[in-house]
């Protein structure tokens, strides 16, 4: 009986799951972290395979090659895949993910993050404002391997 009652689980949970959009390569690790811990423990995980969870707050409009995530207590982080390997869907925003890859620190200049802001914005076709850059600032990401998108 107790064996029947965990294949039904089992089935059950397979199911609540089917219509998850599963994107690359198969998750790896167990559970993912919140953004929060990871970040609050950036520095010793950099270069490891992290899996984090959030919800998608913007997708690349080009290619679809990055994906933010975030949580309640705001914490932000991109997701980035190199062009093709992966294509977050714009349908994405608003839905909880789950994605996994490679931590990556970058010391980013002021001159660095203006840049990157300027070619953002073009590509998102939204406003930037230089001068709320003051300085340069430590950025992290993670090179994504695999993500899932709930559905």
């Amino acid at each position: 009986m107790k064996v029947r009652i965990a294949a039904l689980a089992f089935s059950l949970a397979s199911l609540a799951f089917a219509d998850d959009l599963r994107l690359g390569k198969p998750l790896t690790l167990d559970a993912p972290v919140t953004l929060g811990t990871l970040l609050a423990g950036a520095d010793a995980l950099e270069g490891k395979t992290v899996q984090v969870s959030g919800k998608v707050t913007e997708v690349c409009e080009m290619a679809g090659c990055w994906m933010s995530l975030t949580d309640t207590e705001g914490h932000l982080l991109r997701i980035k895949v190199d062009d093709g390997v992966i294509v977050f869907p714009k349908t994405a925003v608003g839905k909880a993910a789950i994605a996994e890859g490679k931590l990556e620190k970058f010391e980013r200049t002021r001159e660095e993050l203006t840049e990157e802001g300027k070619h953002e914005a073009a590509e998102q076709h939204r406003k930037f404002d230089a001068s709320k850059i003051k300085t340069g600032k430590t950025v992290y990401q993670i090179a994504g391997t695999g993500a899932v998108i709930r559905q």
